[in-house]
């Protein structure tokens, strides 16, 4: 049996469920009987029912004998459902492909135990790297205790982010800011600083792609200080809006206010000169749930990132005008002196979008 191209059509499911259903994995399924497909399924919104579950249940009685392709290694703990391992096994199937291992200690090669005490056949490593891609916020959040990060900058050729003025709609056309919907819809959260919060008084939401479930607003904001009479206070009710702030820098007046419009707030901690610390803030991010973080700005939020070496993937958007010197450039500074301590990143791919351009790159190793 050709093992390749039921999983790429899994991986191809469980991207449905990016941005959906964090803190779960977005896990798709496949189940092959007799060269033919009786079962689909990918996680469903909020992170239940699991892949597997979804497509058993289409699989019904089909699933005796059949091989299951997933993308995850099937859970072997019991939480609010039963471990996907055991219905796997109670549903009668014969042999389970899987791409990559779970490395969540709850599960860490329990799974691939429990079906191989089962009698039920498993083949592990089929197209690794490409599940080991899509499954990187859901990784990242289990090995290292923090979201995985998307930085996303929208530039002039000489990347500035605005004219001296401030003005910045549109650098870029209509196609470019359509893909940058895109983007938010397969990431658990938009984050932004707070000077960006109350200059461009944005919603960060997802918009013309129909009934999406939309993401986590996150702000970095020190003093919490961001408009209460803004779009993304006056929608807090009904998108979630979480700021996060310095532990001790926040009024309780103010505190109390940001609660009563329905905003979450997590204090995180903040340096001698007064910055609050990056990586601390993502980590409360990951212990909040999240595992895919899109970063649309400011300049000082990005650079800030990538000096403490947060970002994991850059999408540069070019548009084919320049500002000029007096332009604000798309990122603050990042101090330092020597070429080699720059932030190095390799080009996956460069794209046409309009008229525009989108390039692609990843995190260097070091």
């Amino acid at each position: 049996m050709n093992l390749a191209g039921p999983m790429a059509h899994a991986l191809t499911l469980g991207r449905r469920g990016l941005g959906r259903c964090w803190p779960n994995p977005a896990v798709g399924c496949v189940i092959v009987k007799d060269g033919r497909i009786v079962g689909r399924g990918w996680t469903q919104a909020g992170g239940r029912p699991h892949g597997e579950t979804m497509a058993l249940a289409q699989a019904g009685a089909a699933a005796r004998g059949a091989t299951a392709f997933v993308t995850l290694e099937p859970c072997a703990h019991v939480g609010v459902t039963p471990p996907c391992a055991s219905a796997l096994i109670e549903a009668g199937v014969a042999r389970v492909v899987a791409a990559l291992g779970d490395p969540d200690p709850r599960v860490s090669g329990g799974g691939f135990a429990m079906l191989r005490a089962a009698g039920v056949e498993v083949t592990e490593g089929v197209l690794r790297d490409e599940a080991a891609r899509d499954h990187a916020g859901f990784l990242s959040r289990v090995t290292r205790g923090r979201p995985m990060v998307t930085l996303k900058l929208a530039t002039s050729v000489d990347g500035r982010i605005a004219t001296a003025s401030g003005e910045s709609r549109w650098i870029t056309g209509p196609e470019a800011r359509r893909a940058v919907h895109a983007m938010r819809m397969t990431h658990d959260a938009v984050l932004v600083g707070g000077g960006t919060a109350r200059a461009d008084d944005p919603m960060l939401d997802v918009r013309g792609m129909g009934e999406v479930e939309q993401p986590v607003r996150v702000v970095l904001s020190r003093r919490a200080s961001i408009p209460r009479d803004g779009r993304l206070a006056l929608s807090a009710r009904w998108q979630p809006l979480w700021l996060l702030h310095g532990t001790t820098q926040v009024p309780p007046e103010r505190m109390r206010a940001w609660h009563a419009l329905g905003a979450r707030t997590i204090g995180v901690p903040v340096g001698r000169a007064g910055e609050m610390d990056p990586s601390a803030a993502l980590r409360a991010l990951g212990e909040a749930g999240l595992t895919r973080v899109l970063c649309e700005g400011g300049g000082a939020l990005a650079a800030s990132l990538l000096q403490a070496g947060l970002v994991d993937r850059l999408v540069v958007f070019g548009a084919g005008l320049a500002l000029g010197a007096e332009g604000r450039p798309s990122l603050g500074a990042l101090s330092f002196d020597r070429l080699a301590d720059a932030p190095r990143f390799t080009l996956e791919r460069v794209a046409p979008v309009g008229g525009d351009t989108m390039q692609v790159w990843a995190v260097s190793a070091p």
